[in-house]
């Protein structure tokens, strides 16, 4: 009977790693060599690409370096005159100056933003509601955004949502006028003594009672008013009536209380004597009013309050706060950005080093603080680079939220770039020179993310 052979031992330690490497050792040195010995291959599959780049990418930025060393017409060579424009134009060093306050402040903001909603939004359990309704705005176009932010800023409570709730929160708090821009007939016995106010030149009497007509109220205001009412004297009271002193179809006598005039309720009515105020009233529904006996002998006056324009809200797209108002706008649209990537990068944080050092006694803004900010380091760095790089670029929402009246305010420089190229007194050598300032400030930032990219492709 034969004796049965043993088969050939099986390599460890390191000869069996030796032996698991050499397979791919092999593989990858015969790619290499094949990729030497027909290096065509690689270009051929490069070429397209280098086409496409050079077409879209480096010939148009040579060209712009060129362009920005000709006049205007192009056909002359001015050298470094359109960089020197540039630095000594008002409208262009205003660009320099937002551009510099959205690249501070916007990515700032948003990842401050994405931070706090990614952490908080962990918590809760409609936390994936939250992250889809603050991503949203992601899906506008920047077109849209800024017809929308258009009319949110709009200086009309009535068409702005941002003065519509304003002007609701300061209603709220303090009063407004009774009839904004009613004021008395030319030569009337009510005459402007100040501030707005009307007073009567002449001193009221208890036994007759002091009609005050106004005129200014519009028709449709009073529609609803009741009928203005001759005062009762009586009792050593001063009294009269404030009423509009207007019928329909002109019909009317001035001065006269006629059956088809409106009161005017709710104005206040002040008697002044000796320059001291010594009684006051408010008109009733059918504008009827009674001062206490002290006020016989004394002049009535009708305070500016009385008629003051009503409270229209703040001028969001004024040349103050234009700036602001537009970056208000973006961080609406890209804090739901940043809250997507930094609740990614979060999900990756271990769980087990929160827990250890909750275990050690650390509390919540602590653990926040050393560690989870730490560990996410990596992912703020994109975020606040990727939003530094676009801000650069911001075009759209300015060039359609600014009014023309405040648009210099709030000038980039890729507007201006546009507006130096194509607007009135085209002068494209100089928005060629804007176009390679850009760049030149997009580069940094630019090399940062990539070493950035490379780091984290050799961990």
């Amino acid at each position: 009977m034969p004796t049965p052979t043993a088969p050939p031992p099986t390599p460890s330690g390191p000869a069996a790693v030796a032996t698991s490497e050499a397979p791919a050792s092999r593989a990858k040195n015969a790619s290499v060599s094949v990729m030497r010995s027909r290096p065509w291959i690689a270009f051929a599959f490069l070429l397209p690409a280098m086409l496409l780049l050079s077409a879209l990418v480096i010939y148009p930025i040579l060209y712009s370096v060129f362009r920005s060393t000709l006049d205007a017409s192009g056909s002359s060579f001015i050298g470094l005159g359109n960089y020197a424009e540039v630095f000594t134009d008002d409208d262009i060093l205003t660009a320099f100056k937002n551009n510099i306050i959205w690249v501070i402040v916007v990515p700032s903001v948003c990842t401050a933003l994405g931070l706090i909603f990614a952490v908080l939004t962990e918590r809760v359990r409609w936390g994936t509601a939250f992250k889809l309704i603050i991503f949203m705005p992601m899906a506008i176009s920047m077109l849209a955004a800024g017809i929308i932010f258009r009319l949110v800023y709009e200086q009309d409570p009535q068409q702005g949502v941002a003065n519509a709730v304003w002007v609701g929160v300061h209603d709220t708090f303090a009063d407004s006028s009774a009839w904004p821009g009613a004021r008395p007939r030319p030569n009337a016995d009510l005459a402007k003594s100040g501030k707005g106010d009307f007073t009567t030149k002449s001193s009221v009497s208890a036994s007759d009672p002091a009609n005050l007509a106004l005129v200014g109220v519009p028709p449709k205001e009073v529609a609803g008013a009741s009928q203005a009412k001759e005062a009762t004297p009586g009792g050593g009271k001063v009294t009269g009536t404030v009423w509009l002193d207007f019928a329909p179809g002109g019909a009317g006598k001035p001065d006269v209380i006629d059956g088809k005039e409106k009161a005017l309720e709710g104005i206040k009515v002040e008697a002044v004597k000796g320059g001291k105020v010594v009684g006051t009233a408010e008109t009733a529904k059918d504008g009827t009013f009674s001062l206490p006996a002290a006020a016989d002998g004394a002049k009535l006056r009708l305070p500016a309050s009385n008629f003051a324009a009503p409270y229209n809200g703040i001028d969001w797209l004024g040349e103050t706060l234009v700036t602001p108002s537009i970056i208000g706008s973006y961080i609406w649209m890209w804090a739901g950005f940043a809250m997507v990537l930094i609740a990614a990068g979060l999900a990756g944080v271990p769980r087990e080093l929160l827990e250890a050092a909750r275990v050690d006694g650390a509390n919540e803004w602590q653990v926040f603080r050393k560690i989870t900010v730490p560990v996410l380091a990596p992912v703020l760095g994109v975020v606040v680079v990727t939003l530094m790089i676009n801000v650069l670029k911001i075009f759209d929402l300015v060039y359609i939220i600014a009014p023309s009246a405040s648009q210099s305010e709030a000038n980039v420089l890729a507007l201006q770039l546009y507006l130096s190229s194509f607007g009135a007194g085209a002068n494209q050598g100089v928005g060629s020179a804007i176009a390679v300032i850009l760049l030149l400030l997009v580069l940094p930032v630019m090399v940062v993310n990539i070493r950035r990219l490379r780091r984290e492709t050799r961990r």
